[in-house]
């Protein structure tokens, strides 16, 4: 099955009054992914890829990237990362950030490697992007995938935190794909959190471990 784009926001969080002092996310960060999983005693691990953070103190940008990575059953393409801050009031000191994260050729191809009825597909993702903004007064996450394949009955929208069962040829779950997932802190102090995909393997793979695939955090501005 292959799609060719989905995309979604998380609606922004408004605070009624100023930013607190200490929010419970960074000003702003990013990353494109990572992985630590493991099987028969071998592990696997990718660390975090394309990381960027916020300078809340300067207007600019820091940038990240991360070569293309290839572990057992595991491949990911370049990715990089942008976290921008820019000034919009000077004599107000009001700034916005910006924290995006983007790869491509992502292929997990670990589960299609099983043998007899737990053959698992081949996914695939040829791009993904997850952004996080903010100003002094609010904060939003958006998304987007692009080029799927492998993901049978995944729907057309996929809602903040919609789990997708990763099936064997013989209905056997081996995974369980997290999209979406959205942290808010409680109380909440105006900053979001979200981790585009998290795919989490079930003993019955043979697997333990997970991969991620896209984070970005970011708080309100001072």
């Amino acid at each position: 099955m292959r799609k060719s784009s989905i995309a979604g926001a998380v609606v922004a969080l408004t605070l009624a009054t100023a930013a607190p002092a200490f929010a419970g996310n960074p000003p702003g960060t990013a990353s494109a992914g990572s992985a630590d999983f493991a099987k028969s005693g071998q592990t696997f691990k990718v660390a975090p890829l394309a990381v960027c953070d916020v300078n809340p103190d300067a207007a600019g940008t820091v940038s990240g990237s991360s070569a293309a990575v290839s572990r057992t059953g595991l491949a990911i393409g370049e990715t990089s990362s942008t976290c921008t801050t820019e000034m919009v009031d000077p004599a107000k000191f009001l700034t916005r950030t910006t924290s995006v994260a983007k790869g491509a050729g992502f292929d997990l191809s670990a589960l299609a490697g099983l043998s007899g009825g737990l053959k698992g597909p081949r996914l695939k993702i040829g791009e993904w992007s997850i952004t996080c903004t903010a100003d002094e007064k609010s904060t939003s996450a958006g998304w987007e995938l692009k080029a799927m394949s492998g993901w049978t009955g995944l729907p057309k929208e996929i809602k903040p935190g919609y789990v997708h069962d990763i099936v064997g040829k013989n209905g056997t779950v081996l995974a369980k794909a997290k999209f979406t997932d959205t942290v808010l802190p409680q109380p909440n102090d105006g900053s979001i959190s979200m981790t585009l995909l998290k795919i989490t393997f079930e003993p019955s793979s043979g697997y333990t471990g997970s991969i991620t695939v896209g984070t970005v955090a970011c708080s309100p501005t001072p």
